[in-house]
């Protein structure tokens, strides 16, 4: 009797430590795993493809002989080049959204292995110094709610891969977040600039450095940028940036337009 209670017990521990289904698909789980993720769900999680701008990594529409977006072209950014692993929909924004707000925190692995995919694309362009990666920070409100940072988690995860054939070294103190700032949802560009203008500053030992910023999330650059000024105007010489995901606006603005569109077509069609 004491045999069954243990092994009662065991399994239940095991239940609830290893989830039996996967939490993107929902189907069962054929093996058990710290990531409650089947493979068939990480393996639909594809890099992004060619055709994208040379600085920021935004989509270019197909056809078009040119390597900067319309962005780019109209203004350089202030990071000398940004690279993403995916595209921030579907099964990546999921397991992002594990991480950030069910304390998966099995998922930084993976995602520090796909962060490191996006790290060889700007390896090329680093001096014989190389950077020392920075997470963009959250403020200490958030922090404690959230209990960790999961842009440093996943920045911690990448910097132990071997693909990368480098070591960087990772200095999440050298930025932080002074101000908290409100949700940028539905903000137009100035709004988002206004929103973070103040709430970022650099500490420590910046001067003459070269900077790897990474973050979970290119939503729209707006934090990347105000970051990058921040860590240039304290001294750094080049800010880099290297995201998991990134989200890609003409793929955004096409979706857009389908969802508005639609309805007219199926009432054209009736």
């Amino acid at each position: 009797m004491v045999a069954n209670a243990l092994r009662g017990a065991f399994e239940s521990v095991v239940t609830v430590v290893f989830p039996s289904d996967c939490r993107l698909c929902g189907l069962p789980l054929v093996s058990s795993s710290r990531l409650p993720v089947c493979s068939a769900c990480l393996d639909s999680i594809e890099p992004l493809a060619e055709g994208r701008c040379v600085l920021c990594g935004e989509r270019l529409f197909s056809g078009l002989a040119q390597s900067l977006c319309g962005e780019c072209m109209a203004e350089r950014p202030p990071f000398e080049k940004a690279a993403a692993y995916g595209s921030y929909s579907d099964g990546l924004r999921e397991l992002i959204h594990l991480l950030k707000y069910e304390q998966v925190c099995p998922a930084a692995d993976v995602l520090g292995r796909m962060l490191a995919e996006a790290v060889i694309d700007l390896v090329p362009d680093f001096g014989p110094q190389l950077p020392v990666v920075v997470p963009v920070p959250l403020h200490a409100t958030k922090l404690r709610s959230r209990g960790f940072n999961q842009a440093e988690l996943i920045a911690k995860a990448m910097t132990k891969q071997k693909p990368l054939g480098i070591e960087l070294e990772l200095a999440p103190e050298l930025l932080i977040r002074k101000r908290a700032t409100e949700s940028q949802v539905g903000y137009t560009r100035q709004q988002r600039i206004a929103n973070l203008r103040g709430a970022f500053a650099a500490q420590g030992a910046v001067k003459g450095r070269d900077i790897l910023l990474v973050d979970d999330v290119f939503t729209t650059g707006t934090t990347v940028a105000e970051c990058t000024r921040v860590l240039r105007r304290a001294g750094a010489e080049r800010v880099w940036v290297a995201t998991v995901a990134r989200t890609l606006k003409l793929e955004a603005t096409f979706a857009r337009i389908e969802a508005e569109t639609r309805p007219l077509t199926m009432a054209a069609r009736a």
